[in-house]
């Protein structure tokens, strides 16, 4: 890889690209992704013990009380079951907000990182920054001062040095809870607006449809209306013919036969009427064996006990 191929992927990684949370707030064309190099007049770090999906709460927390301040930038990496993290007070970034601290760049993970026994030096505008483990304790210390007087003490100590160039450096840039917060904020309006006015579209494009439909569609309900007018007549026809009986009719044709039968002696020994199907049976006297008045039916063989002829006769 040569030197173009080299400065051309530096440059690609000091690039920032707006996150998901800058899309959806809208704010993605006013993200800064060029932040300029900047050394805060007030800087602390340390080291948190790592918890998963709490670290960011415990840097906070422990920035707040080392700054005396619950506005604070800080940045933090995580390495060793611990999140290693430098901050300062947001007041101290007033001149440059849009800014980040090439010391961060030193940070266990980051680019500029080789070991726990070497110490980071950036120097900026006379003032000068170090980071260093301490080797009986392993704790993280910044040093933060003038570069006339800062840079001769650490220098004097026994260890590696690594000056950290921000040109080459990969950018770590700060983070803010409270911007996060009303970042968050504006996301959930914004897409809180979206959905009413998209409910509200649809709601629009489905009463238009049915006035469409309420007025160009055609409607024949003359078939209908024959089909159900047919129906109800069949019906009132079957109600009415459910509701005849034929128990009177019935009544009076028994009469007429008893009283044709007092004429000439006789006895009525059957009527019945099976599905609309009448039979009877008389008794009369052997003479009128060929029937009389209404008694016309068929003579049955034998003669009864007392001397009359049964008649039988169906309609």
């Amino acid at each position: 890889m040569n030197k173009e191929e080299t400065k051309d992927k530096k440059e690609k990684s000091k690039v920032l690209k707006p996150s998901m949370p800058d899309y959806l707030a809208g704010e993605a064309k006013d993200f800064v992704s060029d932040l300029k190099p900047f050394l805060p007049g007030e800087l602390v770090g340390g080291a948190v013990p790592y918890v998963a999906g709490h670290e960011a709460e415990a840097v906070w927390n422990a920035a707040s009380q080392a700054c005396a301040t619950e506005k604070v930038h800080f940045t933090y990496t995580i390495e060793d079951n611990r999140c290693w993290y430098i901050a300062c007070p947001s007041s101290s970034l007033a001149s440059n907000p849009d800014s980040w601290c090439p010391l961060a760049a030193a940070l266990p993970g980051n680019s500029e990182y080789w070991d726990k026994e070497t110490v980071y030096l950036y120097e900026q505008e006379g003032t000068a920054s170090a980071l260093r483990w301490d080797q009986d304790t392993g704790r993280m210390q910044v040093f933060l001062g003038a570069a006339r007087t800062l840079l001769p003490r650490i220098q004097s100590m026994d260890a590696n040095f690594v000056t950290i160039n921000p040109e080459m450096a990969d950018i770590t840039p700060w983070h803010n809870r409270a911007l996060m917060t009303e970042k968050l904020s504006r996301v959930s309006a914004r897409l809180l607006l979206l959905s009413g006015l998209f409910v509200v579209l649809a709601l629009s494009a489905f009463l238009v449809f049915q006035y469409f439909l309420t007025n160009t569609v055609q409607r024949d309900l003359a078939q209908v209306k024959e089909k159900t007018d047919r129906t109800a007549q069949k019906l009132m026809v079957e109600a009415y013919n459910a509701l005849q009986s034929d128990t009177i009719k019935h009544m009076v044709r028994i009469q007429q036969l008893l009283d044709e039968l007092k004429s000439i002696d006789g006895t009525l020994v059957k009527y019945e009427v099976v599905d609309k199907k009448l039979t009877w049976e008389v008794l009369v006297p052997s003479a009128y064996g060929q029937g009389v008045g209404s008694l016309r039916g068929k003579v049955q063989p034998g003669i009864e006990e007392d001397g009359r002829v049964r008649i039988r006769g169906t309609k």
